[in-house]
């Protein structure tokens, strides 16, 4: 056993730990319902944003993004503005939410949607999208650190030991001190991601033999593809490249306009029959929108309505959005993400002098086992610099345990009051809401173990879906926040009609005769189609009365009044539309064809401008165009900012008081 496996145990022991003891002091803070589930709506603005962020970027993030643009190329490198469209959902959403919140008690999303709605229906249908949510993605990240555990320790423990031992931890100090538990284990868990990202971002350079070599190699690498095989690059070992041709069918992936799929998008759009693939890759133009469609989910998830809920006031929300996500996030995901995803070619071909072996084994990641890739590179450095590897492992596991353990802590928060409470046991007391919020963490935890146990090879595909179940609440918070028009029939038809559509668009092998992804459009862009589309064509035909107009209008004018732009500033509100759907057009829209060749011919090397490939420039330069268009709609436009006047406090907590 390798002294970086000594050194793993040390820095995992340590960050348990911590944990532990966070989540004994939020054991003894919570004293109600409220103050497990939302934290005494007494989140500060530094918590928030730093957990917030973690809680948006998991370890999904961390290991399967990078694996992701090493499989797929830099097309899927554009799931890299997820940076900008999951807080861009907090932005239409998060500061109404809250003032919804404080004003009228509510600790769950499904207690503002009945309220609003007047539904019961509603309320369980906010609990089943909940659920639909939590226990897939949080099996992701429990599956990845298992696959982490098994190759940093060298085969010492098995995926599912280390599967289970990180479960119990998450469970223990989610259990124990509720929300603010997990918020201020995830202000660390923050630090860490980011950190940790950039790091192996410069590991992969730095072997590659530095920015301008991996630019060179990787150069070599779209060459090869484009003749066939017949242009080897001369630094690549015989040996890999033996794999590397061998796997052509998966590898070799030519565009309809000639390109290999690492640099280049496969056209607009491309109709695929049931069974068959897009040629070139799947991330056409309209796939790589509505799977960030599906990415605005995560925002949209019931579970970020209680985020929004806990907090004291409003003034993180902008700073989270713009700052840490978008700017933050963004830096780490488009620059280090991205050699990530480049570097893995290079380094699986490439063999330096005098070693025995390439850097990494090309033989272990294709085949549909690049997930293996980041803890490949964390691994890298057990010889070299065994206290990196066990600092980077709890990278890696802080990243996998800031989403998991937000969506215990909710999810469970969810089932207590809005089935529990509600319909098996009015008389709860704020006491025994905690009680039963913690039986619903071990619940909701067991549940995703079993399931990431029982289908691993299907448990990242999972994941998209969970994301695009969450999206599906888009026209509810729609309704909520801006659009008194939307009726209660409209809008639990058409999330009932989303949840149906995602599960019959997706990868299960239902034998339907449209396949996973009709016109390479993800499920979540079917969802929101028929959502959105019966939601408005009901609401159009079951208008209310008088009464029950004037009854919801008295939320949108109490959020008009305290949320909306001045007068003098109200031409701003066409301007920020025209800005937003130009940006969603040209940066992860159909229009990102023109960045396949705006700055360089994918198949002449020798073109590229600054020796990157046209691709990851287009996607740098929309990303720096997408921090200002953050800013705008965040700050200049105030929807992120200016709660404006007092108001009163109705109720405290609808169910403690």
């Amino acid at each position: 056993m390798g002294s970086h496996v000594y050194w793993l145990f040390f820095f995992v022991l340590c960050y348990w730990a911590y944990c532990i003891t966070i989540g004994i002091k939020g054991y003894l803070a919570a004293k109600s319902g409220t103050e497990y589930f939302v934290a005494g709506r007494k989140l500060s603005l530094w918590v928030f944003v730093l957990a917030a962020t973690a809680t948006s970027f998991s370890g999904w993030t961390f290991v399967g993004h990078p694996a992701l643009i090493w499989r797929d190329g830099l097309p899927y490198g554009y799931a890299s503005f997820y940076v900008l469209t999951i807080p861009i959902t907090g932005v239409f959403f998060l500061k109404r939410q809250w003032l919804m919140g404080k004003r009228y008690g509510y600790v769950t999303p499904g207690e503002m949607f009945k309220d609003y709605f007047n539904s019961e229906t509603m309320r369980i249908l906010t609990v089943i999208v909940a659920i639909f949510f939590s226990i897939p993605y949080l099996g992701i990240q429990l599956r990845a650190s298992g696959i982490l555990f098994n190759i940093l320790t060298d085969g010492l423990f098995s995926v599912n030991v280390g599967m289970w031992l990180l479960a119990a931890v998450v469970m223990l100090y989610v259990g124990l001190g509720g929300l603010r538990s997990v918020a201020y284990v995830d202000t660390v868990q923050c630090v860490l991601l980011w950190g940790g990202i950039i790091t192996i971002g410069i590991i992969s350079m730095t072997y590659a033999g530095g920015f301008g070599a991996l630019m060179d190699k990787f150069g070599d690498i779209v060459a090869c593809i484009h003749s066939g095989g017949t242009e080897i690059p001369k630094w690549a070992d015989p040996e890999a490249m033996k794999v590397f041709l061998a796997n052509k069918k998966s590898i070799f992936k030519i565009t309809p306009d000639g390109y290999s799929h690492l640099v280049a998008v496969p056209g607009v759009m491309q109709m695929v029959s049931s069974g068959g693939k897009a040629v070139g890759g799947a991330w056409t133009g309209v796939m790589i929108l509505t799977y960030m469609f599906a990415l605005m989910g995560i925002h949209a998830s019931p579970a970020f309505s209680m985020w929004a809920f806990a907090n004291k006031d409003p003034r993180p929300f902008p700073l989270q959005q713009v700052w840490a996500s978008t700017l933050g996030i963004g830096f780490a995901l488009f620059v280090f993400t991205a050699m990530q995803g480049m570097g893995g070619w290079v380094l699986a071909l490439l063999r330096p002098e005098g070693a025995s072996a390439t850097i990494l084994p090309l033989a272990d990641l294709v085949g549909g086992k690049q997930g293996n890739l980041v803890p490949f590179f964390i691994h890298l450095m057990k010889d070299a610099s065994p206290f990196l590897v066990g600092i980077l492992a709890i990278c890696a596991l802080a990243a996998m345990q800031s989403t998991g353990a937000a969506y215990i802590s909710t999810c469970s928060g969810m089932l207590t009051r809005d089935i529990l409470k509600r319909y098996f046991m009015p008389n709860m007391t704020g006491y025994q809401q905690i009680i039963y919020g913690r039986y619903a963490v071990l619940f909701i935890g067991l549940s995703a173990l079993v399931f990431a146990s029982i289908v691993p090879g299907a448990i990242v595909m999972l994941g998209g879906l969970a994301v695009s179940y969450g999206f599906m609440m888009y026209p509810a918070l729609m309704a909520v926040c801006y659009v008194p028009w939307f009726t209660r029939q409209g809008i639990v038809a058409g999330l009932a009609a989303g949840i149906i559509a995602v599960t019959l668009t997706f990868k299960f092998k239902l034998g339907l005769p449209w396949g996973a992804y009709p016109l390479t459009l993800h499920c979540a862009g079917w969802g929101i189609i028929f959502n959105l589309g019966l939601a408005t064509i009901i609401s159009a035909v079951t208008q209310p009365d008088e009464k029950e107009k004037a009854r919801r209008q008295s939320y949108h004018d109490f959020l008009r009044e305290h949320a909306s732009l001045p007068p003098e500033k109200r031409g701003l509100i066409p301007i920020a539309w025209v800005a937003t759907l130009i940006w969603f057009m040209f940066a992860i829209g159909p229009a990102c064809v023109i960045g396949n060749t705006l700055f360089g011919d994918p198949l002449n090397t020798s073109t590229w401008l600054f020796g990157m490939p046209s691709i990851w420039i287009w996607q740098i330069m929309w990303w720096i165009l997408g921090i200002g268009l953050m800013w705008f709609l965040a700050y200049k436009c105030e929807m992120s900012t200016n709660i404006k006047g007092e108001f009163d406090v109705l109720k405290h907590d609808i169910y403690d008081e």
